[in-house]
């Protein structure tokens, strides 16, 4: 059914006019954007008539998922994602300075590669460097399992994931988990050194489940993955961050619940504003810690010490960061 105004409105002298056609009088306007126009700009659509711009903007508009996203066939942000992370770890096989440059530190510290300042002192960029990097440099030990079983996790979950999201809403919840883990890591462990993609893989699994729930599917599978996870981190916790682990899955969490339950009217709006809120309370949290962080040092205070560490001055002793 079309959208006839009823009889003029009182007060309103000159009735309206086309919006294409300005000599044209016509009391009907277009059910979607509510401009009035004539017989010849208005086409019958399946409730009521619309507008011919309306009728070609539906026309090009792209089919969405259930949570707004972009439908997508292929999984083209989880593989350029796999693939980057490989390229990074046999770029650190060659070159094993990029591992020193790229790990999480949050305070100064020596290594092989020569001192690295860390977060406090302006590397911020190693908040998100250090989701693409593994701890090891070599083909066999404990790098090589973690990009094994981080890039496998990947493999599993990503591309089901990127397909009710769309690409652009699952690199969000990606990378925004990656920066999760690294600043819970900041926060707990702030002399410590880690490196991997666990923190960002966790954020999946948290996503997973809050939209897994939203879509009303059984959640008992990625929960006992979760609990499996988590287990194994906290029993290895002398060598695995767990602290990362448990801020990507937090984050990531988080973010999914924004994307899944935003209002239908101004989803993606809300869904923008949503992300960048998260992004903005990470930045946040780093700046206090940094403040907190130069405040101790400042005062006199120091490090904590840490055994077969070596020595504590303005800069640390280097160990082969831990598993994220």
């Amino acid at each position: 059914m079309t959208t006839p105004d009823q009889a003029s409105p009182a007060g309103q002298e000159t009735p309206p006019t086309c919006y294409r056609h300005p000599n044209r009088e016509t009391w009907v306007s277009c059910v979607r954007c509510g401009r009035h126009a004539c017989p010849d700009c208005l086409r019958q659509a399946a409730v009521g008539q619309q507008c011919v711009e309306c009728v070609r903007g539906a026309g090009q508009r792209q089919p969405r998922t259930a949570l707004g996203g972009r439908l997508v066939t292929n999984a083209a942000v989880t593989w350029t994602l796999v693939g980057i992370n490989v390229l990074v770890f046999l770029i650190e096989v060659v070159k094993p300075n990029l591992l020193y440059a790229w790990a999480m530190v949050g305070t100064p510290v020596l290594t092989p590669g020569g001192i690295q300042s860390g977060v406090l002192n302006g590397q911020w960029y190693r908040l998100l460097t250090s989701a693409f990097t593994s701890p090891g440099t070599s083909l066999s030990g404990l790098g090589f399992l973690d990009i094994l079983f981080n890039m496998w996790v990947l493999v599993v979950i990503g591309p089901s994931l990127e397909q009710q999201l769309g690409r652009v809403r699952f690199l969000a919840v990606y990378l925004l988990s990656a920066l999760g883990g690294s600043v819970l890591f900041y926060y707990m462990e702030p002399h410590g050194e880690a490196a991997g993609a666990s923190g960002a893989v966790f954020g999946l699994f948290g996503a997973w489940f809050i939209i897994a729930r939203k879509l009303h599917l059984d959640v008992r599978g990625i929960v006992t993955i979760i609990a499996i996870n988590l287990a194994f981190s906290l029993y290895f916790r002398s060598s695995i961050a767990w602290q990362d682990h448990v801020g990507g899955l937090i984050v990531g969490a988080l973010t999914a619940v924004a994307f899944a339950y935003a209002p239908r009217k101004n989803r993606t709006a809300v869904q923008v504003g949503a992300a960048l809120a998260v992004l903005a309370v990470l930045i946040v949290l780093v700046v206090f810690q940094n403040h907190a962080l130069t405040r101790l040092l400042s005062s006199g205070g120091t490090t904590p010490r840490t055994p077969g560490r070596g020595p504590r001055s303005s800069a640390t002793w280097w160990r082969v960061p831990r598993r994220r």
